[in-house]
């Protein structure tokens, strides 16, 4: 089991007229950054696992809480959150290390911010590794538009942007269970209920599959939801048909050498056109779901270790 007390302490480092709460090991290999996004509902202390394996491999490791998280800013402002603020806390960062570029690596909506970052600024990203979620093509009909004409109002995706507050008061209210029911791994396979699924995880009794870590660790999400409840993050969310205008005026196509990896039992699904928006990628899939670099550590950890030795030697 990792233990606690090996996280790095953090720094809060202003950037982009935000605060970021920043973990960072591996000071002693300055000039050669790598940059871990977390997802939602996460935290940086999801890389828990992958910091040492890095540092160990010659990284100087930062890894940030974004806006919205832990002790970082969370600003009221929903648009506070769009694409174009979230990649420029980021760039920013680099900015106060000294760096050029950086690897930047992204699970869930860390990946989107990655993928955004390499979109909007791609003279900062080096290479991508990016984590369940791949590149979301951006067609004729905004996202969240688009996910209600295909998965109905119910959706969490359309519900966080049609009924805001209603999802955010009941994980306020259920935060330990939520996160609890949430974060399970080797679930069976099950017919989606009736109702929004977040909602429907806060208030279940009884979770399914096995906890995907131990309670101290889960406490550290925790504590950090309970102190900055979860309508900053959300509004990540809020910001999506905002992102798909934003991102109009940007080659849609990614050129950095990328490797994707998969969760084989993720509910989200696999990209058929990834290679036509990244062509120089690579694919890795490993046996686990959704919270991938956390489920399969060390062979999270050995697929970008040996992705990155072969990049650096090809």
């Amino acid at each position: 089991m990792y233990n606690l007390t090996d996280f790095p302490k953090p720094t809060l480092i202003p950037v982009n007229g935000v605060e970021l709460e920043v973990f960072e090991a591996g000071q002693h290999n300055a000039g050669n950054p790598i940059v871990l996004c977390h997802g939602w509902p996460e935290h940086a202390y999801s890389w828990r696992f992958q910091i040492p394996a890095l540092v160990a491999s010659g990284y100087h490791v930062i890894v940030p809480n974004q806006r919205g998280y832990g002790n970082s800013s969370c600003p009221a402002d929903v648009m506070a959150y769009d694409i174009e603020q979230l990649t420029g806390d980021v760039v920013a960062l680099l900015n106060y290390y000294g760096y050029q570029d950086a690897i930047f690596v992204g699970h869930d909506w860390g990946a989107m911010v990655v993928w955004g970052l390499a979109l909007l600024h791609p003279n900062r990203v080096n290479k991508v590794v990016n984590l369940s979620l791949p590149y979301q093509e951006r067609g004729d009909t905004p996202w969240i538009e688009l996910m209600e004409q295909l998965l109905g109002g119910d959706h969490y995706f359309v519900h966080f942007n049609r009924q805001p507050g209603v999802a955010d008061a009941v994980l306020n209210e259920n935060t330990s269970r939520f996160l609890g029911n949430l974060y399970r791994k080797n679930e069976p396979a099950k017919v989606p209920e009736p109702g929004m699924v977040m909602i429907n995880l806060a208030r279940a009794e009884s979770p399914q599959g096995e906890p995907l870590m131990s309670d101290r660790e889960l406490a550290v999400f925790v504590d950090a939801f309970e102190s900055t409840g979860f309508t900053a993050s959300i509004n990540w969310y809020r910001n999506l048909d905002r992102n798909w205008s934003l991102l109009a005026k940007v080659s849609p196509v990614i050129q950095q050498p990328t490797l994707m990896i998969y969760g084989e039992r993720d509910a989200i699904p696999k990209s058929e056109t990834l290679s036509e928006f990244v062509p120089n990628v690579d694919v890795v899939s490993l046996d686990c779901g959704h919270w991938i670099q956390q489920e399969k550590p060390e062979e999270t950890n050995q697929a970008i270790l040996h992705w990155l030795q072969s990049e650096s030697t090809s």
